[in-house]
């Protein structure tokens, strides 16, 4: 997807749920930072130090943090996702999974989640695991996601039950990622809420040191581990 938009700067993201609900828009993977939302790039200001970019796609963050002077590590879990990073001037981008970050990597400032990446969690369980781990490596991360109760959409409503009823986070959905005659494999992305992640971050011994609000439904959260200081 984000080779052949590479190649014609024209193209859709198209996200399949588990339940059928199928949505399309505009990639925005290339967004040079003055056409980003107001709350990612009111977060820049949060980044501190050596970053670690998790789901980097295109490198739109990376490259915007590398301007800034940070040192940048960005990963991906697609090959296509690295090739264009690297040649759109990513200097070290690696293709790994977000679960699979360790202390190999070395040390980060801040990890950074935009893109509503904060989804990449997955759910209760693997968040607080991967809270856990990135407190040992990391002293803050920063990530975008949606409140998924701002809605009235009864699709939405009716996922969210279903979820209750399975034991997952309402917010926590099944999704794949189509293109063409292409498609990811199944996996689970979750939105949260403000008090969500507050409690998600406690369980994994991170707090909240501040929300980036802006209008719309998305903002940021700014977590440090729990028993530093405010930055």
């Amino acid at each position: 997807m984000l080779l052949d938009y590479e190649a014609t700067l024209d193209g859709h993201e198209i996200v399949e749920r588990d339940d059928g609900f199928v949505t399309a828009a505009r990639l925005d993977y290339f967004a040079p930072v003055r056409r980003w939302n107001a709350v990612e790039r009111r977060a820049l200001r949060s980044v501190r130090g050596r970053v670690l970019d998790a789901g980097c796609g295109a490198g739109r963050v990376a490259l915007a943090l590398q301007e800034r002077g940070h040192e940048v590590v960005g990963i991906d879990v697609s090959p296509g996702a690295v090739e264009v990073a690297r040649r759109r001037g990513v200097r070290d981008v690696r293709l790994l999974g977000f679960e699979r970050v360790d202390a190999s990597l070395g040390r980060f400032g801040t990890v950074v989640l935009f893109g509503n990446n904060f989804g990449l969690f997955g759910g209760e369980a693997s968040a607080v695991r991967l809270l856990r781990r990135l407190a040992g490596l990391a002293e803050r991360i920063v990530a975008s996601t949606v409140d998924p109760y701002a809605t009235d959409d009864p699709a939405h409503l009716a996922y969210h039950e279903r979820n209750r009823r399975r034991g997952r986070m309402p917010g926590q959905l099944r999704i794949r990622v189509r293109h063409r005659d292409l498609a990811t494999p199944w996996f689970d992305y979750l939105l949260a809420s403000r008090e969500e992640i507050e409690r998600l971050a406690a369980a994994a011994h991170w707090r909240v040191h501040r929300f980036v609000e802006a209008d719309g439904p998305l903002y940021v959260v700014v977590l440090e581990p729990a028993s530093g200081s405010a930055g």
